[in-house]
C-alpha cells in the first residue's frame, strides 16, 4: 500500500522515470488566429524524462469563450486522463489545440485546473 490516494501506475512500472513541475517565472501569452486566448504570470513548466517541456496555464487565465471542448480523450500512465479543446467560433472547426488533466494522478496534482497548448498550433510568447 502507498501513502498516495491516487498514485500513477506508470511510476510503479517505471520507477526511473522522472517528472518535475515548477513555476515558470515569465509572463506567458498564447494566441491563436491572432487572438489572445491565454495570458498568465502563473504558468507551470512540466519536465518529463524523454519528453519535451510543456507549459501549463491556470484555467483562470484561459479565455474559454474562444474554446470548445471536444470528445478527444487520451490516457497517460504518469499524469492521468486528458481532455481536449479546439478553437470555437465562425468557420470550420479545427483540431484540438489544448489539453488538460482535470483529475490527474497524485504526482501531477500541480497541473490540475491547468491547460497546455500545442506549440505548433498556437503562438506562445514568453516575456
Amino acid at each position: 500500500m502507498t501513502d498516495k490516494e491516487n498514485p500513477a501506475p506508470g511510476f510503479l512500472r517505471n520507477p526511473k522515470k522522472r517528472m518535475t513541475i515548477a513555476p515558470q517565472k515569465k509572463t506567458i501569452s498564447v494566441k491563436a488566429d491572432g487572438l489572445e486566448i491565454a495570458k498568465t504570470e502563473a504558468a507551470k513548466i512540466l519536465r518529463e524524462s524523454g519528453c519535451p517541456d510543456v507549459l501549463y496555464i491556470p484555467f483562470a487565465d484561459i479565455n474559454f469563450a474562444r474554446l470548445e471542448q471536444t470528445r478527444t480523450r487520451t490516457h497517460c500512465p504518469y499524469k492521468g486522463d486528458a481532455t481536449y479543446w479546439r478553437l470555437s467560433g465562425a468557420g470550420e472547426p479545427g483540431g484540438d489545440i489544448m489539453w488538460a488533466y482535470q483529475d490527474p494522478y497524485d504526482e501531477a496534482l500541480e497541473i490540475k485546473e491547468h491547460g497546455a497548448f500545442y506549440a505548433e498550433l498556437v503562438d506562445i510568447e514568453e516575456s
